[in-house]
């Protein structure tokens, strides 16, 4: 098993804020039920559009910040879906059951313990899941 995250790209309406109409959100409850009946759903969001974000750029140590709209909606993100399953075979097929009319999902597995090799000591790897399990308490997961 392993987790993949399914990444919604966004598209000129999501960056307007135009929100899914009643049928679109009707086919997305029935996508979400779906992965939550097989198991495989960890977590799904949509997002607000840039104009209501900040974008932090690192340079030389120091921190800058950018305020939203981001040019280039087709470079940006809209959601994302994380799903635990056994292959990124069985995340492409899931991601090809979305119900968008037009959209674009990017496919990208996400870094599990043993993907660092030796760099992630045994005390690293225990102050890791130990922050998980701290993390995962606080919100009730």
């Amino acid at each position: 098993m392993g987790r993949y995250m399914l990444i919604v790209k966004a598209n000129a309406d999501s960056e307007q804020g135009v929100m899914p109409s009643e049928q679109e959100l009707a086919g997305m409850g029935a996508y979400n039920e779906k992965l939550v009946n097989a198991g495989v759903l960890v977590a799904g969001e949509g997002l607000h559009p840039t104009a209501n974000a900040a974008r932090v750029t690192f340079s030389g140590g120091a921190a800058s910040v950018t305020e939203g709209p981001f040019a280039d909606p087709e470079t940006l993100v809209a959601g994302f879906w994380v799903l635990d399953v056994a292959s990124q075979e069985e995340a492409i097929s899931l991601a090809k059951d979305i119900p968008f009319v037009d959209g674009q999902v990017e496919v990208r597995k996400i870094f599990e313990a043993g993907d660092f090799g030796e760099e992630l000591t045994p005390e690293l790897r225990e102050q890791e899941d130990r922050l998980r399990e701290r993390a995962a308490a606080q919100h009730g997961a």
